[in-house]
Formats: C-alpha cells, sequence, structure tokens
C-alpha cells in the first residue's frame, strides 16, 4: 500500500475509534461475526459437501438474516439518526430480540 493509503486507513480507524459511541462498536462487531459466519458456513459447503442442503441454507439465511437485523439496529440506535426514527433505543433492541426469536423459529422448522 502506499502512504497515501496507510494515511487514509489510519484516520478512518482513528475517526472511528474517537467518535463511535460503544453501543455501535459492539453491534459493528457482531455483524463482523455474522459475516464471518456466513463465509466459513459457504467456504464449508464449496469445499466439503452440501449432504445436507436445507441445512446449510437454513445456517447461510440464518446469518445473511442476522446481519440484516443487526444492520437495522445499528441505525435505529444511532445518535446521529434520532431525528429519522422514533422510539427509544429499547424499543429498537425489543425489535431486534423478537426477530431473532422469530428467525430461530423459523431457521429450526426449516431444520425438520
Amino acid at each position: 500500500m502506499s502512504a497515501s493509503t496507510t494515511d487514509v486507513v489510519c484516520k478512518l480507524a482513528r475517526g472511528y475509534t474517537e467518535k463511535t459511541p460503544r453501543r455501535l462498536k459492539v453491534i459493528d462487531t457482531y455483524m463482523v461475526f455474522c459475516v464471518l459466519v456466513g463465509i466459513v458456513q459457504f467456504a464449508y459447503c464449496a469445499l466439503v459437501s452440501t449432504f445436507p442442503y436445507n441445512a446449510f441454507l437454513a445456517g447461510f439465511g440464518s446469518a445473511v438474516a442476522c446481519f440484516v437485523f443487526a444492520a437495522n439496529l445499528r441505525i435505529k440506535t444511532n445518535p446521529k439518526n434520532t431525528s429519522q426514527f422514533s422510539g427509544s433505543s429499547e424499543g429498537a433492541f425489543a425489535e431486534f430480540v423478537l426477530c431473532h426469536i422469530i428467525l430461530h423459529f423459523i431457521v429450526a422448522n426449516f431444520l425438520g
């Protein structure tokens, strides 16, 4: 990487660590985890086997849905977006939990 690219990455990382609230950093970490789980499942399916294909679809779909739910939670709990959304951070978290409960019932039903 060139010096200017390194400077940009360092400035971006510094700005993220200094200006992003801790709550959003936790959500971001969970989103990275969801992406990694999806990548591992897809790599396993591509390299080893797709034998229980419904299990792969359920797991991969669950990882994608969890990422989407976390993105929604991040958007709704970001202090910069309070003018666009009515409700509290606690209400957004309750929606997040309820969506996860419904999702996991669907995934368990899909597995059989």
